[in-house]
């Protein structure tokens, strides 16, 4: 008999074990990093969704504020020039960084008179406006209210 013939192959399988611990750090270590950037993307997401709805809340806001422009509750006649261009964002953390633009027209049509109300929202970081800051955390979002009224 020959007993070393029994021995070699016990030497070539104690490096298989070597081989799939590096193969499972590799994969948990790949899968870490996209679980990583997957949480990261997620991220900046939520704060595009936050910064889409100040955009459109605020361009409603602004509709609503041309429309008691345009029909005041006393009762004078309606017409597009006592709509202002712009609507004077209030100063609270809702409305922090947007501006709003107006803009109405006036179609007459068999007699009865249509208000188009057309109001558009820029919402920013203060990352878009401070030259000091950095330009890759800029977030702008805009968002445009058309409104119709009827007189």
């Amino acid at each position: 008999m020959c007993p070393s013939l029994y021995s070699i192959p016990q030497r070539r399988q104690q490096g298989s074990a070597l081989v799939i611990a590096i193969f499972v750090i590799v994969i948990m270590s790949i899968l870490a990093l996209a679980l990583t950037r997957i949480g990261n993307n997620a991220d900046d997401d939520v704060n595009l969704e936050v910064w889409s709805l100040r955009a459109f809340a605020a361009a409603n806001s602004g509709a609503d504020a041309a429309l008691a422009e345009l029909f005041p509750v006393g009762g004078s006649a309606a017409t597009c020039a006592a709509v202002s261009s712009s609507w004077p964002v209030p100063n609270v953390v809702g409305f922090h960084g947007c501006s709003v633009s107006l803009s109405c027209r006036s179609q007459s049509v068999a007699g009865i008179t249509q208000y188009i109300v057309h109001s558009d929202a820029v919402c920013e970081t203060d990352a878009c406006t401070d030259v000091t800051a950095d330009k890759s955390r800029c977030l702008r979002v805009s968002r445009s209210v058309e409104v119709e009224a009827r007189e």
